[in-house]
């Protein structure tokens, strides 16, 4: 019995201790409300709809936190603030320009075509979302044009190129064209022994630009397949040239094969010599001709880029040109390319101040590339190019000639760039 009374003692001192540390825990320890997880996740969803604001609004007019006080904030919430990176918006607001960009291409260049539209909607079109014209010799199919027109920001346009645009004019003499094939072939001359090449020098030389599709527009910017832009275009090519009175324009520029073009510039000089009124007042004389005249140095524009005046190339003066050209039968009886056409038309036609070189577009074609000199000029345009390809300043090229016409200081750098 002693026991038992001795055993309920110890159990009521025991209940008489806890309950004093009950007490005195309970007033001397502040109490913490441990979060539910639907407070973390409410707390996270305010911080993404408000990012880098707590999960409270701000009062109205209140400054936004200092950079210090961002700083602080990541030190206590472990989340930094994004910064703003300046980036233009997808699409660029204002007026467009009646532009287009254009693309003679065949069913089977669908994928290397595909490739030059990515590179121009990556780099500039995504931006401003101009039209673009397909052009072809035969019709294109259901691929083309469902692969086409999936990869352009704006509308695509397709046209078939008339008949008597991509084959022999009648005063051409075809076995006569025909000899001048054979002997080009043996003696290896690029394109030399190629029908269909010569189609479409003509035709990129005289017609494009009077397809009835390309009458609906004032500007065009020529993409062929394959093509590369190193460098983000964040202002309209378009306006620019418009708004500085431009009409023709280029990022490369070379001498031609010489044996393509023998008779090239004794045509140019009876086209002159016909029609003085189409001359310009202050032409490129200088940038295509060492002699004021007399010969040809074979310096052109490198063509497969050109933004340029569709109204211009309409016009009488390119027209009477073409024309001249054409009745002479370069293009069959020898290898006439578009390119020296269009360059030796812009330079006679145009004054200098007419033609603009984009030395900020950054550019491929095989085999070469342009690629900006400016160092700051590539890193403001984030450009991935590698300036030791730029091809401007190398002996083949006719870019400082170009250079020294306009009395224009070459960019810094240049010398490290030459050959």
């Amino acid at each position: 019995m002693a026991g038992t009374t001795r055993y309920l003692r110890y159990i009521v001192f025991a209940f008489l201790g806890l309950t004093v540390l009950y007490f005195i825990s309970s007033s001397s320890i502040p109490q913490t409300q441990i979060p539910k997880a639907t407070d973390y996740i409410k707390d996270s969803a305010s911080k993404w709809k408000n990012p880098g604001q707590g999960s409270q609004a701000s009062a109205a007019g209140e400054d936004q936190a200092t950079s210090a006080g961002q700083d602080e904030k990541a030190k206590a919430t472990g989340i930094s603030e994004a910064p703003s990176t300046g980036l233009p918006p997808a699409k660029d607001a204002g007026p467009r320009m009646n532009a287009t960009f254009v693309s003679l291409a065949r069913n089977s260049d669908v994928w290397d075509i595909a490739r030059s539209i990515r590179q121009v909607e990556d780099r500039f079109n995504k931006r401003f979302n101009y039209d673009w014209v397909f052009l072809n010799d035969k019709p294109f199919d259901s691929n083309f044009k469902k692969v086409t027109t999936a990869l352009v920001s704006g509308t695509t346009r397709y046209g078939e190129i008339p008949s008597e645009h991509w084959s022999f004019p009648d005063f051409i003499d075809q076995q006569k064209a025909k000899a001048v094939r054979e002997d080009m072939a043996e003696r290896k001359i690029i394109y030399g022994d190629s029908v269909s090449y010569r189609h479409m020098c003509r035709y990129e030389s005289g017609f494009f630009f009077q397809h009835p599709i390309m009458h609906e527009y004032e500007w065009y910017w020529r993409v062929e397949p394959s093509i590369e832009l190193f460098c983000d275009i964040e202002y309209d090519t378009f306006k620019y040239m418009a708004d500085h009175g431009k009409k023709y324009s280029f990022v490369l520029s070379l001498y031609e094969y010489v044996e393509t073009i023998p008779t090239l510039w004794d045509s140019v000089k009876k086209f002159m010599k016909a029609h003085p009124e189409h001359l310009a007042a202050n032409p490129s004389m200088a940038f295509l001709s060492d002699d004021n005249g007399d010969t040809y140095n074979h310096c052109h524009f490198w063509s497969n880029f050109e933004i340029g005046n569709l109204n211009w190339l309409r016009s009488p003066a390119y027209t009477d040109y073409f024309n001249a050209l054409d009745k002479d039968g370069g293009f069959f009886y020898e290898r006439w390319g578009d390119a020296p056409v269009h360059s030796v038309g812009a330079g006679l036609l145009l004054n200098q101040s007419e033609i603009h070189f984009f030395e900020d577009i950054a550019y491929y074609h095989v085999p070469f590339t342009h690629c900006p000199t400016s160092e700051k000029t590539r890193l403001d345009n984030k450009c991935h190019c590698n300036p030791k390809d730029n091809f401007d300043w190398k002996g083949y090229s006719c870019t400082a000639r170009y250079f020294d016409m306009k009395k224009k200081e070459k960019p810094e750098g240049y010398e490290t760039q030459m050959d």
